[in-house]
This record gives structure tokens, sequence and C-alpha cells, in this order.
């Protein structure tokens, strides 16, 4: 199956829609028809239950973001550059490396 390294973003929360949301850089696995990803043992389908995001996951129908990691680091929208992300340890190299082209940062854990 096809992976990638991907930026990852809770929409919903108790309090409604946020830009603000928890948000990790991990290895995201499409399914053979590339409708459903997986990862962290969460299954996400296109489109938002709840009004945003762009996919929910299949089991609580919460709202995510979810795309390509940008090479610039700047994955969340506008006002919300600045909160941290988690990035998983098993792409934490790969993805200052080849993606951030910054392989001095291999061993930082937030972006």
């Amino acid at each position: 199956m096809k992976t990638r390294i991907m930026y990852i973003e809770l929409k919903s929360t108790t309090d409604g829609h946020t830009d603000r949301g928890p948000a990790w850089i991990g290895r995201v696995t499409f399914n053979r028809t590339g409708k459903t990803l997986s990862w962290r043992g969460k299954r996400f389908q296109r489109g938002c239950l709840e009004g945003c995001g762009n996919y929910h996951d299949v089991e609580t129908g919460e709202g995510y973001w979810i795309s390509g990691a940008k090479k610039d680091g700047n994955d969340r929208f506008g006002w919300a550059t600045g909160a941290k992300v988690e990035i998983d340890e098993d792409v934490r190299e790969e993805y200052w490396t080849a993606i951030r082209c910054q392989p001095e940062r291999a061993a930082e854990k937030f972006t």
C-alpha cells in the first residue's frame, strides 16, 4: 500500500471548529482505492461530517485536515502558524531531511 508523510490536524474539538487543534506530521497509509487513509490506528475518509476539515475519522466522525507536509513548514492556516506540530518518531528524520531539507534538525520533535 502507498504511504506518504502528511500533516494531520484535528479540527473538531469540544469547543467546536478550530484552526489551533492538535496537529502532527506522520506517515499515512492509503488503502487500495485511495479513498481511505490510515494513521495511528485511525481510519479517515474524504469529507467532514461536522462541516470542517477535509477528512473525518470513520469511527468518531471528528473532522481533520490532512494534507501533504509542506517544505516550508507552514502547514497551519494563517494566524495559527505559530502553534506547535508534533512529529511522529518514525518519520522524524525523513521529514527533516527529505521534506524540510534541514538534516541538522532531525532530532527535533516539533516544528
